[in-house]
């Protein structure tokens, strides 16, 4: 048989071959009374179990979506879907998305149970899907499916056309195109494919840019961002690492609209400055911020946190930030979530640089939940307080506490050690009264203090967990007084408290001898 014999015969057979499967999986459908059809919303697939296998034979490229709700990230997703799915509508491509909370069985046995899988299934084969990024828009995701099918010569662009470009883009500068670091450069863009990706081989680029090796380079608004020089040792995973950090401002503010991309950035290192942006050194700080993030590009990534926006609630709940501890930098390592706090009421560009270097370098100490429980504590005039012992002794309901809440970096909190001192020995023949201080830098604090450090806070000796601020004078008299006139205040309250508690027994002993009784009472009757 000749070869145009061969290629006609084989043609006819992979045409056939095609009719027999789509009538197979007609038979099918029509045997197997649980079918209904394919549900369809929005130009989307909805599967389930019945319908995954059926679906993924009937379609040649399906693009799955393992969804799960309530997830705010997965509705974003789930839109760029949509706006794809109306693109696509004819084409060899079909959208799909399975609601893994109500499919969980079927989630584990395909191994896609994370928030964020997203999979590409080929000519009914669900044993070898590819990964597709996850989308930023429905372009990303036509973007993605038309460079899986193309190469790098599909990028080939003029320079000018580049530089005028108002986004970022990826320029990969190369004198062949047929060499690994190509492949390279173009299994990046399919990583990335909401990022404009080019190729040029325009000779301007040599002199104009100083180039003299092979080298990716980031271009915005005519600027060069920064130069990536292609090197036997160059990989895929660093040139995404590269692409991404430089793609972002040395300073990201956390938002709705940053918190992915700041969260999903291949720098597992971040430094969050909480601070607020109306305060008076606002600008000071957040620019000795920025200068310091410079020196950290692809090592730490700096986001900047506006304790002052109400939406930044969780984030700063998570890091147990109130907002008038603000201005505050911590440094935090996603990977296994230990926090670091930087020890300083300055925060110049000099303070900042020399605590990321040390963090670097692992000589930052960590910001633990809890101090170890300072040997002999309890015999101290000045009970030095921990996590793990603030409320225990805080609300002891027999004793009126006093807690110095303060910073060992802070001058404020410094001036006041000797006067807790004073104090202490003021109160030294009292049992019922505890004078104690706790490092708020290095221990968490569950407690409102309400105001900046360093904050006197009083609980009096009650059954129910009061708090209250000193706002008076810092001197020993005045403190004092205080302690004295809130015990009064305290006795007042507690008498109340005895006789609620006292009523509150007598009901519960009363309840218990009705219930002991009708228990007799049915006893006898049976």
């Amino acid at each position: 048989m000749d070869t145009d014999g061969f290629c006609c015969w084989n043609r006819k057979f992979y045409c056939s071959n095609l009719k027999l499967l789509d009538f197979f999986i007609q038979l099918d459908q029509q045997t197997d009374p649980s079918y209904h059809g394919e549900e369809e919303e929005d130009g989307i697939l909805q599967l389930g179990k019945k319908t995954f296998e059926r679906t993924l034979r009937k379609h040649t490229q399906l693009l799955v979506y393992f969804y799960t709700p309530l997830f705010a990230e997965g509705h974003r997703v789930l839109e760029a879907f949509e706006g794809a799915a109306a693109e696509l509508q004819g084409s060899e491509v079909k959208l799909a998305v399975l609601d893994v909370t109500k499919e969980k069985e079927l989630a584990e046995e395909l191994n896609a149970t994370d928030q964020l899988t997203i999979r590409l299934y080929l000519s009914g084969d669900k044993h070898e899907p590819v990964l597709c990024p996850v989308p930023q828009s429905p372009s990303s995701i036509l973007t993605w499916l038309k460079r899986r099918e193309g190469t790098a010569a599909d990028l080939l662009a003029d320079l000018s056309q580049a530089e005028a470009s108002e986004e970022l883009t990826v320029v990969g500068f190369f004198k062949e195109l047929d060499q690994e670091c190509v492949k390279l450069f173009y299994s990046a863009a399919m990583e990335l494919p909401h990022v404009s990706f080019v190729v040029t081989q325009d000779e301007e680029a040599i002199s104009k840019y100083d180039l003299r090796q092979d080298a990716v380079l980031l271009l915005k608004k005519s600027k060069l961002i920064q130069t990536y020089k292609m090197s036997p040792d160059s990989s895929k995973e660093e040139l995404v690492v590269f692409i991404t950090v430089y793609r972002m401002d040395p300073v990201t503010e956390y938002s709705g609209q940053t918190a992915s991309q700041i969260l999903s950035s291949p720098v597992s290192n971040h430094a969050l400055l909480f601070v607020n942006k109306s305060s008076v050194d606002y600008k000071d700080i957040s620019s000795a911020f920025s200068r310091a993030a410079e020196a950290f590009r692809l090592k730490i990534l700096f986001v900047l946190v506006d304790v002052a926006e109400p939406r930044n609630g969780r984030i700063m709940e998570y890091f147990l930030v109130r907002d008038f501890e603000a201005p505050l930098i911590r440094i935090v390592n996603l990977t296994d979530h230990v926090t670091y706090h930087l020890p300083s009421e300055t925060l110049d560009e000099d303070t900042i640089r020399r605590f990321s270097q040390s963090y670097l370098e692992g000589r930052a100490k960590p910001k633990m939940k809890s101090e170890p429980i300072p040997e002999g504590w309890e015999e101290k005039p000045v009970k030095e307080l921990v996590g793990a012992t603030l409320e225990e002794v805080a609300f002891h309901p027999n004793k009126t506490v006093f807690v110095l809440f303060y910073l060992p970096y802070s001058k404020a909190s410094l001036a006041l050690l000797p006067l807790w001192e004073d104090l202490a020995e003021a109160f030294t023949e009292r049992d019922d009264v505890v004078i104690a201080r706790i490092d708020a830098s290095a221990n968490e604090v569950n407690v409102s203090v309400q105001r900046a450090y360093p904050s006197l806070c009083l609980f009096p000796a009650l059954y129910a967990e009061r708090v209250v601020i000193y706002t008076g004078e810092k001197n020993l008299e005045d403190l004092v007084k205080f302690v004295h006139e809130e015990m009064e205040t305290a006795k007042e309250y507690r008498v109340k408290e005895d006789e609620d508690r006292r009523r509150y027994a007598e009901a519960l002993k009363a309840e218990e001898a009705k219930q002991a009784n009708q228990s007799k009472n049915t006893r006898d009757e049976l």
